[in-house]
């Protein structure tokens, strides 16, 4: 007879004297039951009966028949213990095992929050201005006192989880086959981002005792038992933008100051706006759009630019041979005559007669020139290119070939100027081969000495637009404060002013790719400042315009030197 003494393996010797087996029988906490040894010696048509009594015995305590089917075991439980397939004092030892895990999981967040580092570091946090957790974050990364307490705390619950993790996992085996499921309360893993939040809540909701939990996104507190007394006055917020640059150090929870491009007003920084410019430098008319269109219609006077006409090459009113290129020009020498105004040119007029007979074509070239200095620093009208408007003849009822040419740039198309420059040659009209096309020469191509080139004149030129208020000592004064502020805040306005006088300013450029630089033209010869004080305001207007906010800087090309 071989009875069992013992738990455990039975090894792999030979057994001579069967009686002398301590034990052939093992049970795991599992049920993973194992025999060995003792079936072998029975007859063939008892091991298979002895095996499953055994089985049972062992595995089912004899309350049920121990089966296994599809790499799974279980007791098929008798009617008097349906419950033979949960051990109940195995599962109640893991429940009060995953208990105290829980409790240890407790004590260690207690621990940390109690330990001197949390302490001194929470000591040493700002209270003049509000923490959000990118803040705070950036300043537990500084203190590598706390950084090293926080280490230690995550591998203590890193060990502790993956304990509850096994205890859990065995509950779920012992318990798979009981009517009633076991009680499992698994301890919450507490990231970074919850510590971060609860520093938040001890800074700001930590009032009367009662210490309650912050949500940024709201920045209010949910106190204990719906109260509202747990949350403090919460600091303002510094940052960039319309955040505040620092707090008011008579009541932290408003602005004392703000950043570029804001304004201070009841504690908030708003976006700054700045003054009008028409102190400055004025920019538009009285004239509405229809009315302004029928005046340059009728070339009435009342929009007239009166100007100096100048040019080596011809006279007004006096026949010249059209051969050859012909300069002139018209300016309004402002500088000398109107310091205090600029110009807007809204259309331009011309009225040219050719001899009788004559086959001669006027091919007209104009360029403006913003606010004076050399002709190199004039852009090209580009007449008929890009919706730009072309020129209009009409023919005038007078004994000679005489004809109003007339460019109307209108709203849409005007802009600055100070001299235009109109360069006149001419081209011959011809027949072509076919007699339904005409074709153009120029006039030394044309060397048919009994065609009559014709002479031509021009009678008169006008430029039709209007005058504006212009302030250059009160510019200067703005230019000024750029390094000699009045005030705090002064240097500041006379940039945003400064910028809106340059976008306004350039806003009028010519169509093209590239808006041209006409503010530097304004600053260099209406102004008179050197191109190295030119060159230091662009400078500093362009980094103060990327402290604004949504502003986009746009480049523009050079025109005046």
């Amino acid at each position: 007879q071989v009875t069992e003494t013992r738990t455990g393996p039975l090894g792999c010797s030979n057994y001579d004297n069967l009686d002398s087996v301590s034990s052939v029988l093992v049970q795991s906490p599992e049920n993973k039951i194992q025999l060995q040894g003792l079936q072998v010696i029975l007859p063939e048509y008892l091991q298979e009966h002895f095996v499953q009594a055994a089985l049972s015995y062992i595995a089912c305590n004899s309350e049920g028949e121990f089966i296994c089917k599809d790499n799974d075991c279980w007791c098929q439980c008798g009617p008097k213990f349906p419950e033979c397939n949960c051990p109940y004092m195995d599962i109640q030892a893991m429940e009060e095992n995953l208990l105290r895990i829980s409790e240890t999981w407790n004590a260690y967040n207690s621990e940390f929050e109690e330990s001197d580092e949390f302490k001194l570091f929470m000591k040493r946090l700002p209270m003049n201005y509000f923490l959000n957790t990118s803040a705070v974050m950036h300043l537990w990364t500084m203190d590598s006192n706390f950084q090293r307490r926080y280490e230690q705390l995550e591998s203590s619950m890193k060990q502790l989880f993956l304990k509850a993790q096994r205890t859990v996992h065995k509950l779920f085996s012992l318990s798979k086959r009981c009517h009633k499921q076991p009680l499992i309360r698994m301890p919450r893993q507490r990231s970074s981002n919850y510590w971060l939040n609860r520093i938040q809540s001890f800074l700001y909701c930590n009032e009367n005792g009662l210490l309650g939990s912050f949500s940024e996104e709201t920045h209010t507190c949910t106190c204990p038992n719906d109260q509202v007394a747990c949350q403090g006055s919460l600091p303002c917020t510094v940052g960039d933008g319309p955040a505040c640059l620092s707090c008011a150090p008579d009541n932290r929870t408003r602005c004392g100051s703000c950043n570029a491009g804001y304004m201070l007003s009841q504690g908030l920084c708003k976006p700054e706006v700045a003054d009008s410019t028409e102190h400055y430098i004025g920019f538009e008319t009285d004239l509405q759009d229809l009315e302004m269109r029928y005046l340059l219609q009728k070339t009435d006077r009342r929009i007239e630019v009166h100007a100096i006409f100048i040019s080596n090459d011809m006279r007004l009113n006096s026949w010249f041979d059209p051969s050859w290129r012909k300069r002139m020009l018209l300016t309004l020498k402002s500088n000398k005559y109107k310091s205090s105004l600029v110009h807007m040119i809204l259309g331009l007029s011309l009225q040219i007669c050719l001899t009788k007979n004559s086959t001669l074509e006027p091919v007209l070239a104009v360029y403006i020139n913003p606010f004076g200095g050399s002709h190199s620093e004039s852009w090209f009208m580009p007449v008929n290119e890009n919706n730009f408007p072309d020129w209009e003849r009409t023919k005038l009822d007078l004994p000679l070939q005489c004809y109003n040419w007339t460019l109307t740039l209108g709203n849409k198309w005007k802009t600055f100027f100070e001299t235009v420059h109109i360069y006149l040659r001419s081209r011959i009209k011809s027949n072509g081969p076919n007699g339904n096309e005409s074709i153009y020469y120029e006039p030394l191509e044309f060397i048919d000495p009994s065609r009559n080139l014709g002479y031509m004149k021009i009678n008169n030129i006008q430029v039709f637009g209007y005058s504006m208020h212009f302030d250059p000592e009160a510019i200067r004064d703005l230019i000024l404060q750029l390094d000699y502020p009045y005030t705090q805040g002064s240097q500041d306005s006379a940039l945003l002013q400064l910028l809106e006088i340059r976008d306004r300013v350039n806003k009028l450029s010519p169509p093209g790719q590239r808006r041209l630089d006409l503010f530097s033209c304004l600053l260099r010869h209406r102004l008179k400042l050197s191109t190295s004080e030119v060159v230091r305001i662009q400078s500093a207007l362009q980094a103060f315009n990327a402290k604004l906010p949504n502003t986009v800087d746009y480049d523009t090309t050079k025109l005046c030197s």
